[in-house]
């Protein structure tokens, strides 16, 4: 049986095709990189949840967190299991409490699914080995030393600039409180390309 490779969070960024992206895991103890192309609300639900932006009501994977706490139910870690004509396949496992017994469920699942569930839960994200071999390549910049502080941790900017990621100018013109007030405000409106531009602008100036 292929060994797992423990894999965190480095990046998502704009693919090519409109409305995707590809997220970039790495290995936690080496320097392969495996990209999948995931869809733009998956990349919207990842990216919140490590950069920490709350929407004014729960989106699909909130919602579903929320289902699964309330039943006693537990998302232990994320296993990324095949790849299959370019698709690949992920698991879910659960830990399951009722009436003081336990039992481990996997849920099969997209990837991007699993993963953006997952880091909800803090869990672990593991990748067979022969995906690896088969579909990762090496990052010799990577510094095998970088500190992992949890499951799915941002290793470097979270989104890349693109021509279309630009922060307007008018934005250079507004006072910092001001843009903390504005970047409230476009959460609560659930307008999340409009929070992460200003977001950006206030990163800038921190």
């Amino acid at each position: 049986m292929s060994a797992r490779v423990e894999m965190v969070i480095r990046n998502i960024v704009p693919a090519h095709s409109h409305g995707a992206y590809t997220l970039y895991l790495k290995e936690l103890n080496g320097n392969r990189i495996l990209p999948i192309i995931i869809g733009g609300f998956e990349a919207q639900a990842i990216s919140m949840e490590l950069e920490g932006m709350k929407p004014s009501r729960p989106l699909t994977h909130d919602l579903f967190t929320s289902a699964l706490k309330e039943f006693d139910i537990t998302v232990t870690e994320i296993n990324i299991e095949r790849l299959d004509e370019g698709i690949y396949f992920a698991g879910i496992t659960c830990l399951c409490v009722n009436d003081g017994t336990s039992k481990l469920v996997v849920l099969d699942a997209r990837t991007s699914d699993a993963i953006a569930l997952g880091i909800k839960f803090r869990a672990p994200i593991f990748c067979m080995e022969s995906i690896l071999l088969e579909a990762a390549y090496s990052d010799e910049h990577i510094d095998d030393e970088d500190e992992i502080e949890m499951p799915g941790q941002q290793m470097d900017d979270l989104v890349e600039p693109t021509e279309n990621t630009f922060v307007p100018s008018g934005y250079a013109k507004i006072s910092l409180e001001e843009l903390e007030q504005m970047l409230d405000d476009a959460i609560n409106d659930e307008d999340y390309s409009k929070a992460a531009k200003i977001r950006d602008e206030i990163k800038r100036r921190q």
